[in-house]
């Protein structure tokens, strides 16, 4: 090659890099988000959360997903965030998402700057943590719930990844007051007055959100942080939903795909093809569902359930679906049950200290605001999350700016020496202790009482349970010393066998975007904790950054699970969260000290000791669930086949009624239906002859629930229920079920099976309130032309317009109804008419906004023909 072409080729890649850095120029900052689903075994495992064995999944509330960002400086550092709707992150689960991002891209997503963190719903499968502490309940470790999540968060990443491009974060803050109370008032009454006095209240009610907006797309998703359990769903509950959380990210997504960005209090998605589908006579339309019969099971592929989903419909190819994530943060004394704890048999209160009635803990239990519906309670605490982060993104107009960075390391918790303040002005140095449980903790809190005679704010223990623990482990003195005042149940940091029942080295991380800093933590901070962890980082970056604000939010259950952490004074009074708080009373200010030491080489530029690696125990893991053996059915019989259909001639009422139908099943664990579904809602299309997906399993409405005779049966029985929201379309509906079942021979082959049709009619209640006329309110006086029209307009007496009962009287000829110059009545209905909402009723022969179908033909011709046999009666008579 020649100089000259060298020089050349040298000209054309500096243009080329010009050319590149002029399309970033306008934006800071590129972006890019990803959701995936992690749903996970809906059958036989345990779910996370409660430790309670008897709570079993056994079918889907919604599915729970794993939601990204990446924020990246073009040619410069990038951080990934994942929110999970799980009940933690799990040590395991990062170490094997970052060799799978590793082996995609390098060295560009890392453990140092990669963050996962877990809602906290207790509805989710459990099994995915490596130490043994956590697998008890869920029979050791279960590798479906493991891989649906490490797949997930791989996927979620990559969409994130390819979605990245131009473009702008805004970040906005305000107040949510009725999601989330303290559920261990006590031991925040604990914390110094002082210190309490600069709060006004005793949890956080400050709801932070960040919006990210695509330079040419605009809009393209939220994350928002708040502080409130994911334990709307009680410890009976077997369905997996994503709780609260998950219930506002769902509402939010569907909000904004439909209004596109306009508040809506509407709680229920709208289904696509509500615009598209008229509305028939409700004649046509029970001769149309008698007509459409189950159809029995049928084998179909894989992909059917997956081409079915109902949000496919709307994700346009050439534009990134919108992604929210409602995420968490110190929520370790914060419940959602805002009504209170309250004894189940006597509906007196708690006790305060202790959380107890009668000095037992079983009957002590927090009301939800939907009480005594959990269900209920699920959705109200998810919608109010949801109005406020909608109301957060609606008004953002901060706009963040500055770098992008991180810091990472690990420590071992389990020997870390902290310096603190001493009592007499200087400082002293103490040590945290290996992990250790209260008696406390077996208490359990007023979101779920646990069993037997425990209690919280036990720091005595009890002779009977103290020769029990010392049976798996009798703790050192040392290490009672260290851990005082706690008595220790379960000396879980020093049992090793058959391997470490409980973590000691943890991750501690920060991520920053501009003047957003992101604390991430591997467990669940008290309200005051939290405080104190925000308010000493804070005054670290503000004294290195000459006096620039930041507004730093933590991210709890975050890349590890380590339990509670209060404050020292919080520790003393041993309730659930000090008895769970591994480490002994100075844990937080552990976390303090290490923390600040990020911030610190965050704002220097000085790299980070990477810390001792924590173990890979994924070789050494025990399952003790029972595999699938086969899946089989009564002879004469199909997987897919309705077991109880729909009446004959059914009609349903929106907003009221509850349709239910069982199909001949097989172990939900044969396939997850990742990105697929269990359940559909279908409604018929008319004019196309076709079945239209409205609502799955994905919907709050529509629930999945699976069940067998007993617990080593091959046959099994789905059962699904549709709610039928207010914002259902009248019309024809079906329900359909998918499902795989697993042969003799360890095939798995996949079915399907719907229900007869049903109508789904509009909700017909009569009026309250009646006009000065007499009249009900709505009436509506129609001029007709002929005898045919008045015959027609007759005929629709006593029926609906929306929800207004009509009653039709005849008025002036007039040559077109389009108006009504005769009327008198009260102002309410004089004031209908000026607004012309029946003008649609009157244009379209009785508001059936939709062609004249067959019989309503028929109903036409019977009438002229009626009509014509009268007149020609009378002119035979003349």
């Amino acid at each position: 090659m020649t100089r000259r072409s060298v020089s050349m080729h040298c000209i054309l890649f500096l243009l080329l890099l010009l050319k590149i850095k002029c399309v970033f120029s306008d934006s800071d900052y590129l972006i890019g988000l990803g959701s995936y689903d992690i749903t996970g075994p809906a059958a036989d495992v345990n779910m996370m959360g409660y430790a309670n064995m008897e709570q079993v999944t056994s079918g889907v509330h919604f599915r729970l997903r794993a939601r990204a960002f990446i924020v990246a400086e073009p040619y410069r550092t990038r951080i990934a965030f994942v929110n999970l709707d799980a009940g933690m992150a799990s040590q395991l689960v990062t170490i094997k998402v970052i060799e799978r991002l590793k082996q995609r891209y390098g060295e560009l997503y890392i453990e140092e700057n990669v963050a996962i963190s877990g809602t906290h719903t207790h509805a989710g499968p459990g099994g995915y943590l490596q130490h043994i502490l956590y697998l008890v309940t869920s029979l050791g470790f279960v590798h479906q719930s493991f891989n649906a999540l490490v797949y997930g968060i791989e996927q979620s990443i990559i969409q994130a990844h390819e979605n990245l491009r131009p473009g702008s974060i805004l970040i906005n803050k305000g107040e949510l007051l009725d999601a989330g109370v303290n559920r261990s008032p006590s031991a925040y009454l604990n914390n110094p007055a002082h210190e309490r006095s600069k709060y006004e209240y005793d949890v956080d009610k400050e709801m932070t959100l960040v919006k990210f907006v695509d330079d040419q797309w605009g809009p393209v998703g939220s994350f928002n942080w708040f502080a409130t359990h994911g334990t709307s769903m009680s410890r009976t509950n077997s369905l997996i939903s994503g709780d609260n959380k998950g219930t506002a990210a769902r509402i939010m997504e569907d909000w904004f795909e439909r209004k596109d960005c306009r508040v809506s209090n509407d709680v229920e998605s709208h289904r696509r093809v509500s615009s598209i589908i008229t509305d028939p006579h409700d004649q046509d339309l029970m001769e149309m569902a008698s007509s459409l019969l189950s159809t029995g099971g049928k084998t179909v592929t894989r992909m059917s359930s997956v081409a079915k989903r109902v949000r496919s419909g709307f994700r346009h190819a050439d534009k990134p679906i919108f992604v929210s994530a409602f995420c968490q943060t110190n929520c370790g004394d914060v419940s959602p049950n805002v009504l209170g704890a309250f004894c189940i048999n006597t509906g007196l209160p708690c006790d305060f200290n202790h959380s107890t009635c009668g000095g037992k803990n079983e009957q002590c239990y927090g009301r939800g605001p939907g009480y005594p519906d959990e269900f209920e309670s699920t959705r109200l605490i998810g919608e109010r999350q949801f109005k406020k982060a909608a109301d957060l993104f609606t008004k953002a107009s901060e706009e963040i700016q500055g770098k992008v960075d991180y810091r990472h390391a690990f420590v071992d918790f389990s020997q870390l020496e902290v310096t603190i303040n001493g009592q007499n002005g200087g400082s002293q140095v103490v040590k945290t202790c290996p992990a250790a449980m209260g008696f406390g903790f077996a208490a359990g809190t007023t979101d779920g009482p646990g069993a037997f005679d425990f209690k919280q704010g036990d720091d005595q223990g009890n002779p009977f349970w103290r020769l029990v623990r010392n049976l798996l482990k009798n703790p050192t003195e040392e290490q009672v010393r260290c851990q005082r005042p706690k008595p220790i149940l379960l000396d879980t940091g020093e049992m090793k066998q058959p391997y470490d029942w409980a973590p000691s080295i943890l991750p501690v991380q920060i991520l920053r975007i501009g003047q957003l800093v992101i604390l991430c933590v591997p467990g669940e901070f008290t309200t005051m904790a939290g405080r104190r962890l925000r308010e000493a980082v804070k005054t670290v970056l503000k004294e290195g950054s000459n006096g620039r604000e930041f507004s730093v939010v933590i991210a709890g259950l975050t890349n590890s699970y380590s339990q509670y952490i209060t404050t020292f004074e919080e520790y003393q009074v041993q309730r659930y969260e000090g008895a769970s708080t591994l480490y002994g009373p100075h844990t937080l200010s552990g976390y303090i000290q290490e923390f600040k030491k990020l911030a610190n080489d965050l704002l220097s530029g000085q790299t980070t000791d990477p810390g001792p690696q924590p173990p890979d125990l994924l070789h050494k893991q025990i399952s003790l669930l029972t595999p699938v053996v086969a899946d089989m059915t009564p002879i004469g019989t199909k997987f897919g086949d309705v077991i109880l259909d729909v009446p004959r001639f059914s009609k349903f009422k929106k907003g009221t009624d509850v349709v239910t139908v069982q199909f001949r099943s097989a172990n939900p664990r044969n396939d997850l239906m990742t990105e697929g579904t269990f359940a559909l809602v279908e409604r018929w299309l008319e004019g196309r002859e076709t079945w239209v997906p409205v609502y799955d399993d994905d919907d709050f409405c529509l629930r999945f629930k699976w069940s067998r005779p007993f617990k080593l049966s091959t046959q099994s029985t789905a059962t699904i229920e549709w709610r039928i929201p207010e914002t259902a379309s009248p019309g024809v509906y079906r329900i359909t079920h998918f499902g795989s079942a697993k042969t003799p021979i360890s095939s798995i082959h996949h079915f399907s099976g719907s229900s007869s049709a049903f109508v789904v009619d509009k909700v017909r209640e009569p009026l309250q309130e009646e006009c000065k006329t007499g009249s009900p309110i709505g009436t509506a006086f129609i001029d007709v032309s002929d005898d045919v029209d008045k015959e027609m307009a007759l005929a629709l007496d006593g029926s609906f317009l929306g929800s207004s009962k009509l009653e039709v009287k005849m008025a002036n000829r007039i040559a077109r109804s389009v108006a009504y110059p005769n009327f008198k009545g009260c102002r309410h209905c004089l004031n209908m008419i000026m607004k012309r909402k029946c003008y649609n009723f009157n244009r379209t022969c009785g508001g059936l906004l939709q062609p004249r179908t067959a019989s309503w033909i028929s109903l036409i011709e019977k009438l002229d023909a009626k009509v014509k046999m009268e007149k020609a009666e009378a002119e035979k008579q003349s």
